[in-house]
């Protein structure tokens, strides 16, 4: 067997299951996500997209990523059948004072691992590339929704410091009452605005996605009574209920 043979790995032995989940963690880490979620069942989610498409999960990619310690400690492995499960070691902190582990499940599709779970994987195939596109559209419009419900309070809050007289976005952002990523549509995946009236004492706040289909598919409005419209309008602006 010449060295090209040998080189190609075909008398390496299969990868454990615990290989896999190092290797994995490995990639989210360098940010190489298509090649992370190439070993799981989320591969079919990941295969299709587009390079915009790439950009708009990008940012929920690196936050999950960011949550990956440097170095992934295994504790052990359990096989049974074509499920196995790993168990990695989390790191202690103030919340996990003691050494604790998270389980990890993989299956045996076709002769190898891969990380999750045959009826996740049903989902994974039947919704395909939008899989992650669909669960980040209603990620972002339910975290404007819980936006808007929180707006009210924070509004009420603002307007007891200032004479009765609400805050606009870039107001509440400087008093510490909502975050700068508030203000970032790439972020957030909605342009998020609240348009103060001249005398300071009513508003409107209103959300439109950044890429309609992308980003979100709901837009929404609410004024200073905490009343929430929202609908789909192809990602153009809705206007007060008549």
């Amino acid at each position: 067997m010449g060295p090209e043979r040998m080189a190609s790995g075909q008398n390496n032995p299969p990868r454990t299951p615990s290989d896999i989940v190092r290797e994995f963690y490995k990639a989210m880490r360098a940010h190489r996500f298509k090649d992370a979620w190439a070993m799981t069942i989320y591969k079919p989610a990941v295969e299709g997209l587009t390079a915009d498409e790439m950009a708009d999960l990008r940012v929920d990619f690196e936050e999950q990523a960011a949550k990956i310690p440097e170095q992934v400690e295994i504790m052990g492995e359990e096989i049974s059948g074509n499920t196995a499960t790993v168990f990695v070691k989390v790191p202690v902190s103030e919340s996990t004072p003691q050494i604790t582990s998270e389980p990890v499940t993989l299956i045996n599709s076709g002769g190898v691992w891969i990380i999750g779970t045959e009826a996740k994987q049903a989902e994974v195939i039947k919704k395909g590339h939008r899989f992650f596109l669909d669960a980040l559209i209603e990620e972002h419009q339910s975290d404007i929704e819980d936006l808007l419900k929180r707006l009210v309070a924070l509004e009420a809050g603002y307007a007891q410091q200032h004479n009765g007289a609400f805050g606009d976005l870039p107001a509440l952002i400087k008093a510490g009452l909502m975050s700068d990523e508030v203000g970032e549509p790439k972020a957030m995946g909605y342009t998020f605005r609240i348009t103060i009236a001249k005398d300071g004492k009513s508003y409107v706040s209103s959300a439109e996605p950044v890429r309609y289909g992308h980003t979100g598919k709901l837009s929404f409005w609410m004024d200073q009574t905490g009343n929430i419209k929202s609908a789909d309008n192809g990602g153009k602006g809705l206007t007060a209920p008549k």
